[in-house]
């Protein structure tokens, strides 16, 4: 069978002038594959979408070269409507996807548009809504939504029109652990059930790994590595070199290999029960297996409690602090929570849980209907938003949203001077903050990359320096090299005495940067502690939406199986020095 996708030396830039962001790439997508794309911001993973998807040549103009067949047609000799009949996407800017004002009218555009017979499309709807678990919000109007919800709704969108091939690019940069999994769940019930090919790019390598059949890397414009999810994960200083991440189980692995831990040579691990199996062997004879249980477990001498500030006044209250909005959505209740300088706070939970609302109420565009925020003892009902924002920054969830100048410098400038910094300063403070992202100063924003254009927007955030920052999904669309730039910053910017409230989705990042977490839920906090102690609470977790991170998830089968010295660890590192401490001990 001939495959159902084909690119031949495909080659492309965006103009004559540009460089290509594709550079003689070659692939066969046979039907019925379940394929995962990853590689750095700017690697070409979207205008490989692109060229999938046939956005190019028919979408986006430029220099092409080579041959990309669909079904064995050439994508430019047949119309875009054509290769849509066999390939659905799902862009990574949902908004921009998005034609109509209204869930069910959404689902409606693209089966009218194909001519779907009328008694067929109430079915579809209905599959498709359930397929991704938002039945409920079909007559929501889509500006209410979350990020999150909007995504679902765009796969859903896509799935009814029932294509043979599905391309996604970034389908969980904006959705919750478990609303993740269930994309990913609900791509596999498709691959496998209706046997539609699948290609995804993202930059969860957890999800990659356990439910890609195979995973290609891409670095700057060309396939760098392309194999089933063992073969490219064990590339590990390959990956490092590119900039691409690991499962941390993965790292566990690569780390205890190169000190010489391991028994016996094996294939790398990719899952959690596979790392415990592993340690346990290489533990055989050296740790009596634990027979307490969790709630005696003590703390990893290898997890130190992280400080903060001791003896300050809160830079951030909230007491009881309620909203709804007029036209429905997450509405908030009794919300209570304070932040002193220097802490890093996560706020996790499901999509909907109402963590934008919170944000919203912190920096003033929303004032509660009841209870109090103060920020830097000024109440948010009583202080306008402008002299709010000179001690609170906001990086919103889309970095588009808050850039508007021609060029990186003055983007960066910009919120220095409307706070009254002379020009030449403030420009001199942004090139300084500039220099550090390694951002182009003088390229205009929107020519860059997702990624690079989030780098942008949180470095108009730090070069104000404010008492405190809140950031909405900082590393969404960021590649592991820009997320740990990016945390990097964040938590250089706590240590020297901000206060920054972090929502975040990757549990990943919050297990290795965050002090203390507030969980949502429906609109409340359900609990609020140290990290690994809300994540060692399996209960909460299952209320709240969330799948703790592989190295939690780890700490806690070896604390359990192996070891009550494992207890708490939320890094990679801890695992490591744990096992090699028990080891030495004997």
């Amino acid at each position: 069978m001939q495959p159902i996708i084909q690119l031949e030396n495909v080659s492309f830039s965006y103009s004559q002038e540009a460089s290509r962001a594709l550079t003689d790439v070659s692939l066969c997508i046979e039907q019925g594959e379940f394929v995962g794309v990853i590689g750095p911001s700017g690697a070409g993973k979207s205008t490989l979408a692109a060229v999938l998807s046939g956005a190019i040549p028919h979408h986006y103009r430029g220099a092409f070269y080579g041959a990309a067949r669909v079904e064995g047609r050439d994508t430019c000799e047949i119309s875009l409507t054509d290769i849509a009949r066999v390939v659905g996407a799902v862009a990574q800017d949902i908004d921009a996807q998005m034609v109509a004002s209204v869930v069910e009218d959404e689902m409606l555009f693209g089966l009218e548009n194909f001519g779907v017979p009328h008694d067929q499309i109430e079915g579809r709807i209905q599959r498709a809504l359930a397929t991704v678990g938002i039945e409920q919000l079909r007559d929501r109007e889509i500006a209410t939504l979350s990020g999150g919800q909007k995504q679902k709704v765009a796969i859903a969108a896509i799935l009814a029109l029932e294509p043979r091939v599905l391309v996604l690019d970034e389908p969980t940069a904006a959705l919750d652990p478990v609303s993740s999994r269930m994309v990913f769940e609900t791509l596999r019930e498709v691959n496998r059930v209706a046997g539609v090919t699948v290609v995804v790019i993202e930059q969860m390598v957890a999800l990659l790994s356990e439910f890609c059949e195979r995973v290609i890397v891409m670095n700057k414009g060309s396939v760098a590595l392309d194999g089933t999810p063992r073969e490219v994960f064990a590339h590990a200083e390959d990956l490092r070199a590119i900039g691409v991440d690991s499962p941390r189980v993965t790292r566990v692995y690569n780390s205890m290999r190169a000190q010489n831990l391991l028994a016996v040579d094996q294939a790398p691990c990719l899952n959690v029960p596979e790392a415990a199996d592993m340690i346990a062997r290489a533990l055989d004879g050296h740790a009596a297996p634990n027979q307490s249980r969790a709630g005696e477990l003590q703390p990893s001498p290898h997890a130190p409690a992280r400080p903060h500030a001791r003896g300050a006044q809160p830079v951030l209250r909230i007491e009881n602090a309620s909203f709804s909005y007029p036209a429905g959505g997450a509405a908030v209740r009794d919300l209570a929570m304070e932040v002193y300088p220097g802490e890093l706070v996560g706020v996790v939970g499901q999509n909907g849980a109402g963590k934008t609302t919170l944000t919203k109420l912190i920096n003033g565009l929303l004032t509660p209907s009841s209870g109090s925020v103060t920020v830097a003892e000024m109440d948010t009902r009583e202080t306008p938003v402008s002299a709010l924002a000179a001690n609170v920054a906001t990086m919103f969830q889309n970095p588009d949203r808050q850039i508007c100048k021609q060029t990186v410098l003055d983007e960066v400038a910009f919120g220095l001077e409307l706070h009254g910094v002379e020009r030449e300063d403030a420009l001199e403070r942004a090139q300084a903050v500039i220099d550090r992202f390694g951002l182009p100063a003088d390229q205009a924003p929107f020519s860059l990359s997702r990624g690079q254009r989030q780098m942008v927007a949180l470095a108009s955030v730090v070069v104000i320096e404010p008492k405190l920052v809140l950031l909405d999904e900082p590393t969404s669309g960021l590649d592991y090299r820009e997320c740990m730039t990016v945390m990097q910053t964040v938590r250089d910017m706590a240590e020297r005495g901000c206060a920054v409230v972090m929502v975040c989705h990757d549990m990943e990042v919050v297990s290795d940067f965050a002090d203390r977490l507030a969980v949502m839920a429906n609109g409340r906090i359900l609990e609020r502690g140290r990290t690994a102690e809300v994540f060692a609470n399996t209960g909460l977790m299952r209320e709240a939406s969330i799948t703790p991170p592989q190295v939690v998830a780890l700490s806690q089968a070896l604390a359990h199986t192996v070891s009550p010295a494992f207890a708490s660890i939320t890094e990679v590192s801890q695992i490591v020095d744990t096992a090699k401490e028990l080891i030495e001990r004997g």
